[in-house]
């Protein structure tokens, strides 16, 4: 077994990002379909891995560094947000929560009812659900331990992280190639040069050039420090209460309030072009980490029953982006932007939703309104939500057994 250390981890992560650019630079088929980077040689090095440990070896990684880098990109995401930008956001947020909410009923109802049909336990279907597909790995590890106390089920755990794996994997699959399908077939507008030009947002065209200096990436730099020390604080805070949140969460509000407050008082502009270089090194290393970490081998252990609930629901999320997301969205440009986001933490994580509309906006055009509503509905709406569905199924007389 080869261990590696915190900087091992920080130089692979770093290769695993140009040999993703490389990739998708080079192979048509990756650029066509708007592939993200961190996910093109993410999934490359872990099939390696795959390989190596059928041959009894095993690399493991120092994934110390992959929380940080997490926190830091919600901290930018927030700092990057004025409130002025989020009123004219309002209404759109509203309506994307509304078909956020929709998949996730969809989604458990997918699950409980191909499960039963399959003979397994309905929980398991409720498992392979919302709770680890928009849920992810965090919130599948919180369910797994109360189906495996509360309820009895047997590896619940195990399968919640297999099962987030299989959607972090997938969500960062298809979201490029549904918005393709959208933007190419159905001629949407506003997409290359059909509306009148803008200048773009840094998250929106993560390759554009920007000037940086020294001290203002420092100022920057104490920003989002700042951030993420009072966002854990507040974390610490709410903890064990009614108002609790998760970390990034609480990172991510409190990025909001400091840059708005200190615009509010004049005190200082927030230099939004640095923070998105922030933010997107950060995001990209965070990707790159949790796709190079990944264990395939627990997808393989996956029992086929398990297996068929998740190729359906993969199927579900690309057919609900397409007939569902990208219609009430306005069946526009910016639909077609947020309908890839939707795939990226409908089945995993709203850091692989981010990169998802990044392929897709650097090569087609920015959308300021798809980095606006799908970073505050992945962030602040969607855990909310989805603990309120699961409660409601849970509810359900087909557990009241349970």
């Amino acid at each position: 077994m080869i261990q590696l250390d915190f900087y091992g981890t920080l130089v692979a992560a770093s290769l695993v990002m140009l040999l993703g650019r490389g990739l998708v630079t080079r192979v048509g088929f990756l650029r066509a379909y708007n592939i993200p980077e961190p996910v093109a040689g993410g999934l490359l090095v872990a099939l390696v891995l795959l390989i190596l440990r059928l041959l009894d070896m095993e690399v493991r990684f120092d994934t110390s560094l992959q929380t940080p880098l997490m926190l830091t990109f919600f901290a930018t995401i927030g700092l990057s947000a004025d409130f002025a930008s989020l009123k004219k956001g309002g209404r759109v947020v509203g309506i994307f929560l509304l078909a956020v909410t929709g998949l996730l009923v969809v989604q458990n109802a997918m699950g409980i009812g191909l499960a039963t049909a399959l003979g397994l336990d309905p929980l398991m279907g409720l498992l392979t659900g919302s709770v680890t597909l928009a849920g992810g790995h965090g919130t599948g590890a919180a369910w797994g331990a109360t189906f495996s106390e509360k309820y009895g089920v047997a590896s619940a755990s195990e399968l919640a992280m297999a099962s987030a794996t299989f959607g972090l994997v997938l969500g960062g699959l298809i979201g490029g190639p549904v918005a393709r399908l959208l933007i190419k077939r159905t001629h949407v507008p506003g997409c290359n040069g059909h509306e009148k030009p803008r200048v773009p947002k840094g998250f929106e065209q993560p390759n554009k050039e920007r000037s940086i200096t020294p001290f203002s990436f420092i100022e920057t730099l104490a920003l989002i420090a700042v951030s993420l020390l009072a966002g854990n604080l507040l974390n610490g805070m709410l903890r064990e209460t009614a108002f609790e949140l998760p970390t990034f969460v609480c990172v991510l509000f409190v990025g909001v309030i400091l840059r708005n407050g200190l615009s509010a008082f004049g005190l200082y502009q927030v230099f939004e072009r640095e923070v998105s270089v922030l933010g997107n090194v950060s995001l990209s290393l965070f990707l790159a980490i949790a796709l190079m970490s990944l264990k395939l081998w627990d997808l393989a252990a996956l029992a086929l029953p398990i297996f068929i609930i998740l190729a359906a629901q993969t199927l579900v999320m690309a057919l609900f982006a397409i007939f569902v997301t990208f219609r009430i969205m306005g069946r526009n440009y910016d639909a077609a932007v947020l309908a890839a986001g939707h795939c990226g933490f409908g089945l995993g994580a709203t850091p692989t939703a981010i990169a998802n509309m990044q392929a897709v906006t650097q090569r087609y055009g920015p959308s300021q309104i798809a980095f606006l509503v799908v970073p505050m509905v992945g962030a602040f709406f969607i855990d909310i939500v989805n603990v309120i569905v699961i409660k409601l199924y849970l509810a359900l007389p087909l557990f009241g057994a349970a």
